[in-house]
């Protein structure tokens, strides 16, 4: 009896030993490995709702691009998505507890100038890694800014500086905006004042409208009697289309040009043709870059596969390259140790979907391209066919604020 069982146990210990060395064995302690978890706080309901379903299905994209790819030693991403509500206050409750409760390794999202800033500063003080896919100029500033912050999305002094350069020149020098009155829509005016000054731009009013306005015929007639040559729609979002609408209602085309620093493609198909028609703004994306960038229609093609013939939005291909390239980061550090990631981060030479992108060493902002496109009511080839690119501003510092001017030491 002795002995057989002494026979038994050495027949288990063998087997256990071949099971370990074979593939099956390796694959199922693969298969178990903890996951690279990465939250995703956006404002899946209010009026940047549409943007941020898109943000999560290209974020969704990614994730699966990289575990297809066999993930990082086996270990796949995982994303957990939640809704801020377009409130700093939720935005800070739902990413606490993102890392606290759920454990997440990094934290990507964000839709709002306001509620990155308040998901940024749990990030900072919890030493978790935040990479930024909506607009903001103060998130790169000294005071907010941390070694664990990083902005994927273009800043408005990027995008309405981009859209006053081209704007002015053509169209005129007086100036009336039109703006939400919050932090976006401050830094928009901001920015296209700074880039207008070298053209000698007059502001004649800055007109300000509560966030979530539905009604602006208050503010139509006093636009009309200034006679700006160039009014600028400073908001996002259901206030973009619903002041793009009212404006072009009230007759205003006829005697200004109106622009927007960020023309969305989902206000513009949620607006119309009619509505949109010659207004022109900038953008961080447009799906028809894929004529002229290689790295446009791959990341076309495979979102157009993963959800039934669309394509996706600007705001879409940001969080589609927010989770991409801090996944890349762990790739590139052969690690998921934040310190390590962030350098892998820093030192990033990348194209994920429109062109060449770096992160700028002092302030973690992503320079690229910004976009320059102008609706259109002719000519569609489809009804994903809505603007015309009108010009491309490569990847540059030279429009970007100085990291001295941020308050960075250099």
């Amino acid at each position: 009896m002795k002995h057989q069982t002494n026979q038994n146990r050495r027949k288990l210990v063998l087997a256990g030993a071949a099971a370990a060395s074979s593939p099956f064995w390796f694959n199922m302690a693969s298969a178990q490995a903890k996951p690279i978890r990465i939250g995703f706080p956006v404002p899946l309901t209010g009026p940047f709702s549409a943007e941020a379903q898109d943000q999560s299905r290209a974020a969704e994209l990614a994730i699966k691009e990289f575990n297809d790819a066999g993930g990082f030693n086996g270990r796949m991403a995982e994303l957990l998505i939640r809704d801020d509500k377009l409130n700093p206050g939720e935005a800070a409750t739902r990413t606490l507890e993102l890392i606290e409760k759920d454990k997440v390794d990094y934290v990507v999202g964000s839709l709002s100038a306001a509620t990155q800033l308040s998901i940024n500063a749990v990030c900072k003080e919890r030493k978790v890694i935040f990479n930024s896919i909506s607009q903001s100029d103060a998130i790169n500033e000294a005071k907010d800014f941390s070694i664990y912050t990083f902005h994927e999305a273009l800043n408005p002094t990027m995008t309405a500086g981009s859209v006053a350069r081209y704007a002015v020149p053509r169209f005129g020098k007086k100036i009336v905006f039109l703006t939400a009155d919050y932090a976006y829509g401050h830094e928009m005016v901001r920015a296209f004042e700074r880039a207008g000054k070298d053209f000698g731009t007059t502001t004649l009013a800055d007109i300000r409208h509560p966030l979530g306005t539905s009604d602006y015929s208050a503010f139509l007639p006093r636009i009309k009697s200034l006679n700006p040559d160039i009014l600028v729609l400073c908001n996002f979002g259901r206030d973009l289309v619903n002041s793009a609408k009212q404006c072009t209602d009230f007759g205003l085309k006829a005697s200004m040009k109106i622009v927007t620093p960020v023309l969305l493609y989902t206000a513009r198909q949620a607006g119309g043709a009619e509505a949109f028609e010659g207004i022109m703004g900038g953008t961080s994306y447009y799906w028809g870059l894929e004529e002229r960038i290689p790295s446009a229609k791959v990341f076309n093609d495979r979102f157009r596969k993963a959800y039934g013939g669309a394509v996706p939005s600007d705001y879409g291909a940001l969080g589609y390259a927010g989770i991409k390239t801090v996944l890349q980061g762990v790739l590139g550090a052969k690690s998921t140790d934040t310190n390590k990631v962030i350098t892998a981060i820093e030192q990033l030479k990348y194209d994920w979907y429109k062109g060449p992108e770096y992160f700028r060493k002092c302030d973690h902002q992503a320079v690229q391209s910004v976009i320059l496109i102008e609706s259109k009511s002719k000519n569609m080839k489809d009804k994903y066919d809505v603007f015309n690119i009108l010009q491309i501003d490569a990847s540059s510092e030279k429009s970007m604020r100085s990291c001295a001017e941020l308050g960075h030491k250099t």
